[in-house]
């Protein structure tokens, strides 16, 4: 008999952030450079536990953060979100208002529901080449077709992406494409941070195919690592501050990297229809965040607790970025190339074309031989026609890795690229 499962279940396949994480757990000595989680020494346990207990210390306070809240958020969250934005951005506040704010389970709810509210199965989405693979599993499992645009060191190839927008006119499927999907701050896999003067010229472009779109195209900007940041004078303006934001960008933040992962909190401000749709459902989801941990992270951004938790995690995390990089310097043979961020959780490495890092690749198996775990690079690039996925590279989490850890996995795949290069 056939199955019951609709054209979606068929097609979803198994994301391969389980593949690599059940690959962790069958290898207690494994050492793993491939999760993109943070560590569990930078979380904020004692100043937690104290917000907690003062929420949960009254009725007044208590009774409302346990009770449903609303499918949007806690009102007192989008208002801080909003100014906290707005305050990031230097005080612009023109695509900022708390009314299009909307708080979701993470970042990844606001992805997918974005997804599901603009696209249809064979739409198209573009996306830098190498991207958020989690990303991709979103755009394969609802049928979405994507489109690679090369990737520099300060974001997207804007000549390449006119070059794809107008090879997608001239076929005709210009009319599918939807979004563009920039992950632009310290970017999933690579470290790269997208310039200002880039966001603007891709939406002046954007706006330039809309016509023959027959629609708007939406820049779908992704700024989950933009608060783990090294440099503390480095940062750049979102998209929102450009002219016509407001219509046409929609953006997704979180507060699980800078804060803590476990609370799964994450945030986007979108512009209409889209936000009327995404609300809609978000109803038919959860009908609304959790509330208790709205209610705590609205606390700790009223207080001075979440800016001393996100000046704590970047040094944290400056350092340990530190200790990899000195590692792959004094292991990794000349010929790889590294991309090292200013922020996030990832370096990114390149070798040579004719070296493979998949799976199935010398390196991978070698690696795993040794006791060491990465992301292969391939996992990273869309399944783009125009053009052969590379497999000659890997992303490399100094997130939740001890520094002990860090130097012994880089020395070990050291040994492993030093045989096969």
């Amino acid at each position: 008999m056939k199955t019951a499962l609709s054209a979606l279940g068929h097609r979803t396949v198994s994301p391969p952030i389980t593949w690599l994480m059940k690959t962790a757990l069958a290898h207690p000595r494994l050492i793993s450079l491939a999760a993109g989680f943070t560590d569990n020494a930078s979380l904020p346990l004692g100043a937690t536990r104290k917000l907690l207990d003062q929420i949960l210390s009254s009725p007044r306070t208590g009774q409302p953060a346990l009770q449903y809240g609303t499918t949007a958020g806690e009102m007192r969250l989008r208002e801080l979100t909003a100014r906290h934005l707005q305050k990031l951005d230097g005080g612009h506040a023109l695509a900022h208002s708390p009314d299009r704010v909307v708080i979701t389970g993470g970042s990844q709810q606001l992805l997918y529901m974005t997804m599901e509210a603009l696209c249809d199965p064979a739409d198209i989405v573009l996306v830098e080449d190498p991207t958020y693979f989690v990303f991709l599993g979103i755009l394969q499992s609802r049928g979405i077709a994507a489109r690679g645009v090369k990737l520099q060191h300060d974001g997207i190839d804007i000549a390449h992406l006119e070059t794809v927008l107008e090879c997608l006119k001239k076929s005709g499927e210009i009319q599918r494409v939807k979004a563009l999907y920039l992950v632009t701050y310290f970017q999933n896999p690579t470290g790269a941070t997208t310039s200002l003067a880039k966001k603007r010229a891709a939406l002046a472009l954007l706006k330039k195919y809309e016509h023959a779109a027959g629609h708007p195209i939406y820049l779908l900007e992704d700024a989950a690592y933009r608060e783990l940041r090294f440099d503390h004078n480095a940062d750049v303006p979102t998209a929102l501050t450009l002219p016509n934001a407001k219509t046409r960008v929609i953006y997704a933040g979180t507060y699980s990297k800078p804060f803590a992962t476990g609370v799964r909190i994450g945030f986007g401000i979108l512009p209409e229809p889209v936000l009327t749709t995404v609300l809609r459902i978000k109803g038919n989801h959860d009908f609304g965040t959790a509330n208790l941990l709205q209610h705590l992270l609205a606390r700790a951004l009223a207080g001075p607790l979440y800016d001393q938790q996100v000046a704590t995690a970047r040094k944290h995390y400056a350092r340990k970025a530190a200790v990899m990089k000195r590692a792959l310097a004094a292991y990794f043979p000349p010929e790889v190339e590294i991309w090292e961020a200013g922020g996030g959780l990832y370096f990114w490495a390149r070798l040579p074309k004719d070296i493979a890092t998949g799976m199935n690749s010398k390196v991978f198996r070698a690696a795993l031989k040794q006791d060491v775990l990465y992301v292969p690079g391939g996992l990273c690039y869309a399944s783009d026609p125009s053009r052969r996925k590379p497999d000659c590279e890997m992303r490399l989490s100094f997130g939740n890795a001890s520094d002990k850890n860090i130097r012994e996995g880089i020395r070990r795949l050291g040994i492993v690229l030093q045989k096969l290069i």
